[in-house]
């Protein structure tokens, strides 16, 4: 079968490389000049079925009130006159109540479990270096309140299986030595034994290439225009570079899929959410972490990839816009140097901004649209990385008429 994979994050170029695995004649399409050059390109680097809880929870609402006139909130709302803005907003509020929080970390959580093992028998077929780091991440609280607080919700994950610690001060500083010098400032941490990281970029671009030995052919610098149909069918995808035509289709454009499924009768709530990141060099003087981790009370990540820090922060509700300042790193830079201040050069930062396509229940449409030759693999969120090699094998068990390996409630449209 001839399919054509619109998009090449990580979620197109993994969902490329298991229909490849089946054997179909596989087309991307990309409007980027390479793979992973939007989202995927500057992210958290993290693997984490332990920190799968939902963003629409009960104390999301008071975060983004009070970033309405503070600027140091891990969740901001910045107001627009978009009026999808509105809507999916009001949606999102609406995720926010205690049952669905828990209803929806445990879907989330289903999804990121099977990824990571799909993962990891990805690599074992490929190889792939990607500054892979194991052992658990560390999600690090600096006052008992939101501790404790993570301590009763956490109970929503061990249920289902996550191996997640307690740790005091003591604990957290005896296992990551790096963390010794803001020992004072911390309350105490979750060791989440089974989460990992690795560079999300690196490790789709080293995909792709391993997806044209299979035979994949990518068009890069072509955007998809619009989907063309006949009944339930589509019949072929205009870009700005003629027609394509395929028996299958998948859309996998993140933030950009409600533009072009919209106008097909699917509505897809799925709306950008900047995120911000900086990347620092490590040089021979510097006291790097060995474990990556998480400043659970500004939500700022930090990662090491090679001879880099990744650091990334925030959730910002503003639209489309992926401009930023140098100030706008700031609070970040300044909460992660607090924890490690030894870890990087903070003098020699690379910025980047970019959106991550949320659903207002934090779970992706994974699965066939209303027509019966489109499906979808989008709206992953913040936790992308973590979701897309097991999104991908549910994608290309469906076109190929295979039950999916897991429970689908809560993943397809709805």
């Amino acid at each position: 079968m001839r399919i054509l994979v619109m998009g090449a994050g990580v979620v197109g170029v993994t969902t490329a490389w298991q229909l490849a695995k089946d054997g179909h004649e596989v087309v991307v399409v990309e409007r980027h000049a390479e793979a992973a050059d939007d989202t995927s390109f500057g992210n958290a680097g993290a693997i984490a079925p332990g920190h799968a809880y939902a963003w629409s929870s009960p104390k999301a609402p008071m975060t983004l009130l009070r970033s309405l006139w503070r600027d140091d909130q891990a969740l901001r709302f910045r107001f627009s006159l978009d009026p999808k803005l509105w809507s999916w907003s009001l949606a999102f509020l609406r995720e926010c109540s205690a049952e669905r929080y828990r209803r929806n970390t445990q879907t989330k959580h289903r999804l990121c479990t099977y990824s990571k093992a799909v993962l990891g028998e990805v690599v074992d077929e490929t190889g792939i270096e990607y500054d892979r780091v194991r052992g658990g991440i560390l999600y690090v609280y600096r006052d008992r309140s939101s501790f404790e607080q993570r301590i009763r919700e956490m109970q929503i994950l061990t249920s289902l299986g996550e191996d997640l610690r307690e740790l005091d001060p003591e604990q957290v500083v005896a296992t990551e030595p790096a963390l010794a010098a803001a020992r004072h400032r911390i309350a105490g941490a979750i060791h989440a034994a089974g989460d990992e990281t690795g560079d999300c970029r690196k490790f789709t671009q080293a995909l792709a290439a391993r997806c044209v030995e299979r035979g994949v052919v990518f068009h890069y610098e072509t955007t998809v225009q619009r989907l063309e149909v006949t009944g339930d069918r589509v019949e072929c995808v205009r870009t700005d570079r003629g027609e394509m035509r395929a028996d299958a289709h998948v859309v996998a454009l993140g933030y950009e899929s409600p533009r072009l499924c919209g106008p097909l009768g699917i509505r897809l709530p799925i709306y950008p959410v900047k995120g911000y990141s900086v990347t620092l060099p490590i040089g021979e003087r510097h006291a790097p972490p060995a474990l990556n981790g998480i400043d659970e009370n500004n939500l700022c990540a930090f990662t090491r990839m090679g001879e880099r820090l990744r650091v990334t922060a925030t959730a910002e509700f503003a639209g489309y816009d992926k401009s930023y300042r140098a100030s706008d790193f700031t609070h970040m830079l300044g909460a992660i140097r607090d924890l490690l201040p030894e870890a990087a050069d903070y003098s020699s930062p690379e910025y980047w901004a970019g959106l991550r396509p949320m659903t207002p229940d934090n779970c992706p449409f994974i699965g066939r649209g209303i027509h019966h030759n489109l499906y979808l693999n989008t709206g992953h969120g913040h936790i992308g990385w973590t979701m897309s090699n097991g999104s991908a094998r549910i994608v290309a068990d469906l076109i190929a008429g295979r039950a999916p390996a897991i429970d689908m409630s809560g993943l397809g449209m709805r």
